[in-house]
């Protein structure tokens, strides 16, 4: 992969970790989200469910109870007076045991007949009441106010509103309601300025013919209070709406608004402000257009004006009598996957940060390998361009310690002789050279010397005895002159049978030549690596001495000259008569 060529050491490393921890973390992320949201969709629409349920349950407890209220005030087959005050007891009895079954809401239950008389019961308690009255087909009603069932009426009050009980809606829809109970249409009271709806079924005589209608008003408000008190989320509605989308509740926000009089009129979900009712309502009223039936909670997903998904539920309310209601919960998706999201975005982080916690790792880890590994690459380099002395630092006992150690096996190996272990030419020359710059930062430099030392006629013994002999001589000779140097001194193999020697620190030349007289006494002791049978002299070398400063600047004119100065004494050593010569070949 080419894109790896310009990643670093350490990106090369770090980075498949980093994308692991990624990749892991997305892993876990994403199968966390998906069940969580799984999870969430089926919960949500159990919770939606039930909520749907628990508000019809609630809807119809305040609805279903006025059946019963108009059936206790005006039993089934019982006959409506012709005079109100002909039966005034009996009413009083029968209509306190009807707002009994029911009083919250079902706390008013009145009665009106086709000649304009009315009888209406209205409990402030369980034990205190109104008797509102109108036993006169004109004029205003009379209230009284008494406790118990049979409690005397006392404190009249007449009104000075004329109220005509057969223009009222209830009266009209129960009187073209035949037998069977109605719903008039929910109105706005004018003295709570609450949502009402009534309850009204007809009333006969002992002959079959329509005498009257009685009724029971039904406040809404307590459908508003429930929905108020319901739990949902942040941003989640319920409400409760008409067919023809006027409010009846909901759980935020009204459910009336001002006209332009001033007066409280209805408000039409179509024109809320709250755009998720607006939303809602649409997407409900589309469904149940195509499937009206709807009395058990159903649930729905559709998606705002701005593309927001919503959870909905909802359900129908109707009975026999014409209440048709319609029960919706919606909240928006983002709600309910609100934890799943956090839980999420809560993962994405934590995975970043052990990614750089594995990047700050790695690199800390991988600095210390780096930095060994660069010490490594610097010290190659500085090989590859001839510096074969090159130092570095690296003490480990992993595969990096094993590679220093190769390497400087082989760094031993470029500054040595194979043969005979002494260093080699070129780490002589460069051991010199590092002498040398030493002596330029020094104000007072120190004399040393160079001895060059060449073996006497080892051509021969290669001739006589092999080049296997020759090679221990060889050997046997550096082993010579390790033992009898010091060990601050230098000794090289310089080439063939030509060894060199740095005396690091000597005073003066008669000190050097001291030492030259002591290597050619060194070298002048019999041979061990040659048969002594067969060899009965004594062994010999040429030694050349230069002194720096005063024989030469760098290494180039001191080695010159001690090559000269062992060539000189080389020469006048053959020139000595034969009878003074050594008898030992090397001689």
């Amino acid at each position: 992969m080419k894109f790896l060529q310009f990643l670093s050491l350490r990106q090369m490393l770090t980075m498949p970790y980093v994308v692991l921890v990624l990749l892991l973390a997305a892993a876990i992320g994403g199968l966390s989200y998906s069940a969580g949201r799984v999870a969430v969709d089926t919960l949500s629409n159990q919770l939606l469910s039930e909520m749907v349920y628990r508000i019809a349950q609630a809807a119809e407890r305040h609805v279903f109870g006025a059946g019963a209220v108009l059936e206790t005030a005006f039993p089934s087959g019982v006959a409506a007076p012709a005079r109100i005050e002909d039966d005034l007891a009996n009413l009083r009895t029968r209509f306190w045991l009807a707002t009994s079954v029911h009083r919250d809401p079902n706390n008013y239950a009145y009665y009106g007949d086709r000649n304009g008389h009315f009888f209406g019961l209205w409990r402030h308690s369980a034990s205190d009441a109104e008797l509102r009255l109108r036993t006169h087909g004109e004029g205003p009603r009379t209230i009284y106010r008494f406790s118990g069932i049979d409690g005397e009426l006392h404190d009249p009050v007449r009104e000075t509103r004329i109220f005509e009980p057969r223009q009222r809606p209830w009266f009209t829809s129960g009187k073209s309601a035949a037998s069977s109970n109605t719903w008039t249409s929910v109105y706005i009271d004018f003295k709570t300025e609450q949502l009402v709806a009534t309850r009204a079924r007809r009333v006969n005589d002992a002959h079959g013919e329509f005498q009257g209608v009685v009724a029971t008003d039904l406040s809404l408000q307590g459908v508003n209070d429930f929905l108020h008190a319901l739990r949902l989320s942040a941003n989640g509605i319920a409400y409760v709406v008409e067919t023809d989308g006027n409010l009846i509740g909901t759980s935020r926000g009204p459910h009336l608004h001002k006209d332009a009089a001033g007066d409280n009129v209805r408000l039409n979900a179509e024109s809320s402000d709250d755009p998720l009712v607006v939303a809602s309502y649409r997407a409900i009223r589309k469904l149940l257009s195509q499937s009206a039936e709807a009395a058990q909670p159903r649930t729905a997903v559709f998606e705002t004006a701005d593309d927001q998904p919503v959870e909905a539920a909802y359900a129908r309310i109707q009975d026999a009598a014409g209440l048709d209601w319609i029960i919706v919960v919606a909240v928006p998706r983002s709600d309910f996957l609100f934890r799943v999201t956090e839980n999420f975005k809560r993962t994405v982080m934590l995975a970043l940060l052990a990614s750089l916690m594995t990047m700050v790792i790695g690199f800390m880890v991988l600095s210390v390998v780096a930095r060994d590994l660069k010490q490594l690459a610097v010290a190659a380099r500085k090989v590859g361009n001839g510096d074969l002395n090159a130092a570095f630092d690296v003490s480990r006992s992993d595969e990096i310690g094993d590679l220093a150690k190769s390497f400087r096996t082989m760094q031993s190996k470029l500054l040595s002789d194979r043969l005979t272990g002494l260093a080699n030419r070129e780490a002589f020359l460069r051991r010199v050279d590092e002498r040398l710059a030493q002596q330029r930062e020094l104000a007072d430099p120190r004399p040393f010397a160079i001895l060059f030392i060449d073996l006497n006629d080892f051509k021969n013994i290669n001739d006589s005895f092999g080049h296997d002999a020759g090679d221990k001589v060889l050997q046997e000779i550096a082993q010579r002159m390790l033992t009898g140097l010091r060990s601050r001194d230098l000794v090289a193999r310089y080439a063939g049978d030509e060894f060199v020697v740095m005396l690091d620190a000597v005073n003066n030349r008669h000190d050097a030549e001291r030492a030259r007289s002591n290597i050619e006494n060194l070298l002048g002791a019999p041979l061990q690596s040659i048969d002594p049978a067969a060899l009965t002299a004594r062994a010999g070398a040429s030694v050349g001495l230069a002194m720096y400063p005063e024989d030469g600047l760098d290494v180039e004119s001191l080695v010159q000259r001690s090559d000269a100065d062992m060539y000189r004494r080389k020469q006048a050593a053959q020139a000595m008569p034969n009878g003074s010569k050594p008898l030992n070949p090397l001689a």
